[in-house]
């Protein structure tokens, strides 16, 4: 949950929780494995098994999604299916309906993400997470992000349950 926040949040955001949790999990005196290979991907496959992600969660219309539209946005289309969702989406331990539940929150409690929030409510319902599910979500996260953020989560929602309906 915390290095997939890096995608969302970015490095800057995330470093010290990074820190403070390997630093917790040294003081608790849990094995981190830092040598470990924790990857589910290859740098050869990373892009091809974070677009079946992709593709699973929003659909046929993301398939190699960085060849459509301008050349100007590829390389960050790109890296989002090779390293957002191949790099983190394909680590075992959660399932996508998780995933797209922790990344809901993430767009929410940052602000001025609405269409991506839009798109990763979709993403929540076509994983199965329902809309009064997500709507509980906001509920719990409420209290940390305030009113404004919180009513633009939930018309986020309301946005892609009226798409999927």
């Amino acid at each position: 949950v915390v290095y997939q926040a890096t995608d969302y949040l970015g490095l800057g955001r995330v470093a010290p929780f990074v820190a403070a949790m390997n630093g917790a999990f040294d003081a608790a005196d849990i094995p981190l494995d830092r040598g470990a290979k924790r990857a589910t991907v290859t740098t050869d496959d990373r892009l091809e098994k974070g677009n079946a992600c992709q593709i699973e969660i929003f659909g046929e219309g993301m398939r190699e999604s960085w060849k459509n539209g301008s050349a100007e946005r590829a390389t960050v289309n790109r890296w989002l299916a090779a390293n957002c969702f191949g790099d983190y989406y394909t680590r075992e331990g959660l399932t996508l309906a998780e995933r797209e539940m922790i990344t809901l929150c993430y767009l929410v409690a940052q602000g001025g993400c609405d269409p991506q929030a839009t798109a990763h409510a979709g993403g929540n319902l076509s994983m199965g997470n329902s809309k009064e599910f997500l709507y509980d979500v906001i509920h719990q996260i409420l209290p940390y992000i305030g009113y404004p953020r919180s009513l633009n989560g939930l018309a986020c929602i309301d946005a892609a349950a009226k798409v999927a309906e």
